[in-house]
């Protein structure tokens, strides 16, 4: 309750905590919902933030374990980037894309385009993640067509994948119930096997398993064909399929059979750009890949503006502009693209991030993937993986046949509803944890996170064998 008080005391009040509750029951649908409470369904209050924590509506401080959706890089309540809000507020509010420009967003394009590798050179600005892989996804659509290729439109995913909302971008996700009741355009999407190590054949190597990987991909390619190929999409990491980190090698090797074969490589780094892994773009400094398209949001603007966008190599610009077809119109845009105040913010926000908090980031990241790996210990706990600040805890019914827990889907609820009462805010899915704290996270609350982690879980399993679910 405090928060709303402190609210009420600057006169921005807005309803009372019990009446939000009640209005969002009566007024508001949550996003993924179920359609047996849709438009019916409050969730957790959030009243208020400051760097990595948040403050219910009951007044409990919670370390913010997932930084909002792995987005609140630089913290909560950062006076720099509210000013630079207001300022930029108060000197231009918007202008349209359409046949005018502002200074902020040409200037974030340099800057961006500065930390990207290879000859990614110019950027897209869209508002969030969804629209920047639609965006990366219908340029290469228009690419191929001026280039008189139109049957070159297939895209490549991978199980285990989440690329958006939209209607394409939600096409290419891989992960389990996203598309049990949604429609999507699966003629234009071939699915490949996820590069999750934990889940590969017991008794098969990690190399063994990298290079079926890289057997299934070249095949795929081979069967489909070069020539109705357009792009693969893949996230470095991939984030909401579980922190799946990648063997090895193996996303340069898919980089070579992507450029060997003319297929557009689109680094999807809605999560990992901008610090979460210790850098601005983990595409070339983490993996050694250049890719033809780099995605990005969340991040950009510490999610305190929405913002994203797709950075495109020069290569690509110069055969659009080589082609036959001079007048051809990339029939794109967005109300939104550019938008003066969120590219505005972007700037102070990457400012912030190389004056120390991506040095900070790569400096804890080793002490943050130990103490989480130390949760390993629990019975329940299949797996603990991550890299950079990004963490997964993968619950499981017993170790050998890592058995998801098919009788108790909602382990990672059940954990999350303990850690919140022990002061953690978690991101449960399905059986698991994930964990993407602010960059900002010192030891001592790393400590802390994992400590009440642990408690979370351990009081789970009670729980679990109270009900009879799992023996442990």
């Amino acid at each position: 309750m405090a928060a709303a008080r402190d609210l009420r005391a600057t006169g921005m009040a807005g309803p009372g905590d019990e009446d939000a509750v009640d209005l969002a029951r009566r007024h508001l649908i949550q996003p993924w919902p179920f359609a047996g409470s849709v438009g019916e369904e409050a969730r957790a209050l959030i009243g208020e933030g400051d760097g990595i924590y948040i403050t219910d509506s009951t007044g409990k401080r919670l370390i913010d374990g997932p930084a909002g959706m792995w987005c609140i890089n630089i913290g909560h309540r950062r006076e720099e980037l509210a000013k630079v809000m207001y300022d930029q507020a108060m000197a231009l509010s918007y202008n349209t894309p359409w046949y005018t420009m502002n200074a902020p967003s040409a200037e974030l394009a340099m800057r961006i385009a500065g930390h990207a590798p290879g000859d990614l050179s110019h950027v897209f600005f869209t508002t969030g993640g969804s629209s920047a892989v639609e965006t990366a996804l219908r340029f290469m659509q228009f690419y191929n067509n001026v280039r008189g290729r139109p049957e070159k439109k297939l895209i490549l995913s991978r199980g285990g994948a989440y690329h958006g909302s939209t209607y394409l971008s939600a096409s290419l996700n891989g992960r389990p119930r996203d598309r049990d009741w949604m429609d999507g355009a699966d003629e234009l999407v071939v699915k490949l096997s996820s590069p999750d190590p934990f889940r590969r054949p017991k008794g098969m190597s990690l190399a063994a398993f990298t290079d079926g990987l890289i057997d299934e991909f070249r095949d795929t390619v081979a069967r489909v064909g070069t020539e109705r190929i357009g792009a693969f999409v893949g996230e470095p990491v991939q984030a909401s399929g579980g922190v799946i980190v990648p063997p090895d090698g193996y996303l340069k090797r898919i980089r070579e059979i992507c450029r060997d074969n003319d297929i557009l490589y689109i680094s999807d780094e809605v999560v990992t750009a901008f610090g979460r892994l210790g850098h601005v773009f983990a595409s070339g400094d983490v993996f050694g890949i250049d890719p033809d398209m780099i995605t990005f949001a969340k991040g950009v603007t510490s999610g305190y503006f929405p913002l994203g966008g797709v950075i495109i190599s020069e290569r690509l610009l110069q055969e659009l502009r080589r082609s036959n077809h001079p007048d051809a119109m990339f029939g794109h845009g967005l109300t939104y693209t550019s938008h003066p105040i969120g590219c505005a913010v972007a700037l102070k926000n990457l400012d912030i991030l190389e004056d120390s908090v991506l040095a900070h980031a790569r400096e804890v990241a080793p002490y943050f993937q130990a103490q989480l790996k130390t949760l390993e210990e629990l019975p329940l706990v299949g797996e603990v993986r991550g890299l950079g600040l990004m963490g997964c805890v993968e619950c499981v019914a017993d170790r050998e046949s890592k058995d998801p827990l098919q009788l108790d889907k909602n382990v990672g609820k059940r954990i999350d509803a303990h850690c919140h009462e022990l002061g953690l805010l978690v991101r449960p899915l399905i059986n698991m944890c994930v964990m993407s704290p602010p960059l900002i996270i010192s030891r001592e609350q790393i400590d802390d996170m994992v400590r009440i982690l642990r408690e979370g879980i351990s009081r789970t399993m009670d729980d679990l064998r109270k009900e009879g679910v799992w023996r442990g």
